[in-house]
Parts: C-alpha cells; structure tokens; sequence
C-alpha cells in the first residue's frame, strides 16, 4: 500500500485527487497539507464525511517525508518549486498537479506566468507527466510535472499529426472550458450573474499553456490558442484546426492510441461530447478531412478535473508505482 501526501487539499484539483484517490486499492492518504491545520478535511469538504477522517497539517518537509511515499502539489503557479525544493532533499517522489515543473524554458515561463523560476534545476529535471508519451520516462521519475487540462486535450489529438503539419501555418485551437477551471477562487467575472447564460473568451494570444502545448507538440509549429469559458462546472471542448503539409490519414496516425487505456478515437466524422467524457479519465477524440479548405478539424473532449488534471495525476502514480493503469480510474463518463 503506498501513502500518499497532497498539498493543497482544499483546492479543486487537490480535492478532485482525493476523491478518486479514496476509491485507489492500493494507495491511501496519509497527510493533507493545508492553510487550514488543525481541522478536519471531512469537516471542510462535506462530502467526504464517512470517507476520510485526516486532520489537516502545515507543511513540514520532513515530516511529510516520514509519512509518505508520494507527495502531490495541488498549488497556484509559483507556490510548488520553493516547497518542492526543500522535499526534494527528502526520499520521497513529488508530483506537481501545478504549473511549476511543466515549461522547460525559464524565459518562456517567467514571461508567460510573470513569475521566476527559483530552483530551475528541478524544472530540468521533471518529467512531463503526460501518460501515453513519457510512460516509461515517468517509471523512475523523481519529480512528475502533471500536465495542464487545455494542454492535455490539445495535446493528446495533436501530437501523432504533427510531424505532417505545415511548420509555416499556425494550429488554431478553440477551447470551452467548465467555470472550476479556473479554481476555487472568488472573483466577479465569475459571479453567478455574470456567466450565467454567458459564454466569454479571455487571455487570447496569452494565455498561459501556450508555451506548454507549442513545447509538447514538437517546439517548431505555432499555436493560436483562444480559450473561452461557458456556464458549465466541469468539461473541455477542443476544436482544432490543422493544416497538412499533404493530405494525410489521420486515422491511421492515431492507431498509435488503440491500446492506450484512457484515449478514444472516433470514427472519421464522429465527435465527441463534454456528456461522454464527464467524472472519468478519457479524452475523446472525433476529426474529419475539410476538403475545400484543406484542413484536418478536430474535436476533443475531457473532463477538465479529472481527465484535466487529477485524473492524470492518479494515472502517473501509477505507472510511477507500477500498478494498473486504470486503478482507481475505471470510471465511465457520466450523463446525465
């Protein structure tokens, strides 16, 4: 049975990785670290009543070392790296659910998250924690950056195409997001008032994972990233635009995903849905061949929690841990 450590319980990710964590045979947590010590995690989270009954502590490197095998960071950007840093000394793995440990170039992260890097030896070496393409680089990872959710459903349905891509035209991607992608922070343009029966984009040409996906699908191609967020709690819908350098089989290309547990591939001209994809660990993936124009279009779905980030996140640790992939992760798509 491994332990397991989360900092950052009370967050969305956090608390999304708990709740899979808890249905986990042969993982248990063994510390919650929060801002909150001294109470209790079923206490602030209801819905762990019955389930969980931890008290949360401060962080304590060296305590969290002695009680755990594994430690997850489930932080806003730039708050992991300095905590990271100190248990890293320990004999302990740390996977960041966070942003910290995912862009390898300083400058490009530094511009895009107005924040330094303080320990960019880590950064160099943590491994991206995107299952289907470093599995065997996260095996004997000691420290697992766990990828962002519009990266992961940008990535996933991008990166067997890319090699026939034209390097000269940039991939165009839309995103809609669920409304907890953007965490459990109080801020007005997230009022009930304001996103109900809204839809609204934001960070166009900016945002963020920009330099996450332009890193993981190959450094040399574009991207034009515009991410807008609907009245919705939880899903991402991905629309791509690629053009080819010739006309290529996409289907062909993706059979690289037939015996990948978590990735689906649709039949040519069939789409996915936020619905098929809601609380589970899949990205869906549907494309057609526009022949007027060209273009490849892709469409890709996940549930921004769970297949977005926690759910990876259990998916590493099991590879890391050598168990069955799926453990703790044999959830369908929920709908209604």
């Amino acid at each position: 049975m491994i332990s397991v450590g989360v900092v950052g319980a009370l967050g969305y990710a956090g608390r999304e990785f708990i709740r899979l964590l808890s249905a986990h045979s042969e993982a248990r947590l063994t510390c919650a670290v929060e801002l909150e010590p001294g109470k209790r995690l079923q206490e602030l989270i209801p819905g762990f009543r019955k389930m969980l009954d931890i008290e949360l502590e401060p962080f304590d490197a060296k305590a969290l070392a002695r009680k755990c095998d594994v430690v997850f960071f489930a932080l806003p950007a730039g708050k992991s790296m300095p905590l990271v840093a100190e248990l890293y000394k320990e004999d302990v793995v740390i996977m960041d659910l966070g942003s910290d440990f995912r862009i390898k170039d300083r400058s490009v992260y530094e511009k895009y998250y107005k924040i330094k890097y303080t320990n960019p030896e880590l950064v160099e070496e943590a491994v991206y924690g995107l299952v289907p393409w470093y599995r065997d680089r996260i095996r004997n990872a000691k420290i697992v950056a766990v990828p962002g959710c519009f990266p992961i459903s940008a990535i996933l349905p991008l990166r067997p195409l890319m090699e026939e891509a034209d390097p000269d035209v940039p991939v165009v991607i839309d995103s809609i997001s669920g409304v907890s992608g953007a965490g459990r922070g109080l801020t007005e343009v997230y009022h009930f008032p304001n996103m109900n029966e809204n839809l609204r984009a934001y960070r166009i040409g900016n945002h963020q994972h920009i330099p996450e996906i332009e890193q993981e699908i190959g450094g040399r191609w574009k991207v034009q990233f515009t991410p807008h967020v609907a009245p919705i709690t939880r899903g991402i819908l991905t629309t791509i635009t690629l053009k080819p350098k010739n006309e290529i089989d996409p289907g062909s290309l993706y059979k690289c995903y037939d015996t990948e547990l978590f990735v689906r591939v649709l039949e040519k001209g069939s789409f996915p849905e936020i619905n098929y994809v809601r609380n589970s660990n899949f990205c869906d993936i549907g494309w057609t061949y526009d022949e007027r124009t060209g273009n490849i279009v892709i469409v890709s779905a996940i549930d921004n929690l769970v297949g977005g980030t926690a759910g990876m996140g259990i998916q590493c640790l099991n590879v890391r841990f050598r168990f069955p992939e799926d453990t703790g992760l044999k959830l369908p798509g929920m709908m209604p």
